[in-house]
């Protein structure tokens, strides 16, 4: 039974080994499918980094393929198509030229601004610029702070303009004397009304922005604040006067009027020598009383 057993064990590994064999040298002697290319079409992309406002050139482009299935919408196949055009959005080296992207009309920062809109700009050092971390797209509000107000010796805060958009910011120099300055000028989007609040503010006082988050729109209710307030006076004036207000009067001195007291009248009479009193120089001579 072992013998006939191995021999049986023997076969059929035979047999599993030259079936794995064949099936191997069929495999091997079929021809192999070569992968196909994927479609591609021409598509116009940046050269390098580009800010808003700039007008294309032939340097600033170039044509590469694009998978067909990956192009996207208002994408241009020719450079010709786009020259002298005007960028109204940042555009990275390697991004795709779209229609959404491009000005054809104008160009610089006023492309930027929205039709009703108005562009403002004004100059802002590290305290009042948030330490030069205000950058273009960013969104602020606008805080003025005024002396000396209605000819008081009060300073008054307020915030004129709230989640106003950052078009553009940058440094500029200045000459002061014999110095050159650096100076941050930001430029900020506004309605006709704000381009007004925010050119008196920059006359009058002092700006300041303030930076909100980028998902932050709410529109908080207008206040302002003055040197009472930061300095407590304003509390303690209202302590005050609610003092005075629960102080009674002081009572007032009742005068009490006295009767007058009546006196008879008596004249000095001399007659005939002879000295008499009588209540009336015309009196009943019976009556005076005599010394």
């Amino acid at each position: 039974m072992d013998k006939r057993g191995a021999i049986f064990l023997l076969v059929a590994t035979l047999l599993a080994v030259a079936a794995g064999g064949g099936i191997y040298l069929y495999l091997k002697g079929m021809p192999v499918a070569e992968a196909l290319p994927p479609e591609t079409v021409p598509v116009v992309v940046a050269t390098k980094d580009m800010t808003f406002g700039t007008t294309l050139k032939d340097e600033d482009l170039k044509v590469v393929p694009y998978p067909k299935e990956a192009v996207p919408p208002g994408s241009y196949s020719s450079a010709d198509s786009v020259l002298l055009q005007t960028t109204k959005v940042f555009l990275g080296q390697g991004e795709p030229i779209l229609k959404s992207k491009l000005s054809a009309i104008g160009g610089g920062l006023s492309v930027r601004v929205s039709p009703n809109m108005r562009a403002m700009s004004l100059d802002v050092n590290d305290v009042t610029g948030v330490s030069g971390f205000v950058l273009p797209g960013d969104r602020v509000d606008v805080i003025v702070t005024v002396d000396n107000v209605e000819g008081s010796n009060l300073a008054v805060t307020k915030t004129i303009l709230q989640d106003v958009e950052v078009l553009a910011a940058g440094v500029k120099t200045e000459n002061k004397g014999n110095q050159h300055i650096a100076v941050q000028t930001v430029t900020v989007l506004v309605e006709p009304k704000g381009a007004e609040e925010l050119a008196l503010g920059v006359f009058q006082g002092k700006v300041h922005l303030a930076l909100r988050n980028p998902v932050d729109h709410a529109v908080v209710a207008e206040m302002k604040t003055d040197t009472r307030d930061v300095l407590g006076l304003r509390q303690a004036q209202r302590k005050t006067e609610q003092a005075v207000k629960r102080t009674p009067p002081p009572a007032q001195p009742v005068v009490t009027q006295k009767e007058p007291v009546k006196v008879d009248p008596k004249f000095t009479v001399i007659k005939d020598g002879k000295i008499s009193e009588q209540k009336s120089p015309t009196g009943n001579p019976d009556e005076p009383d005599k010394k």
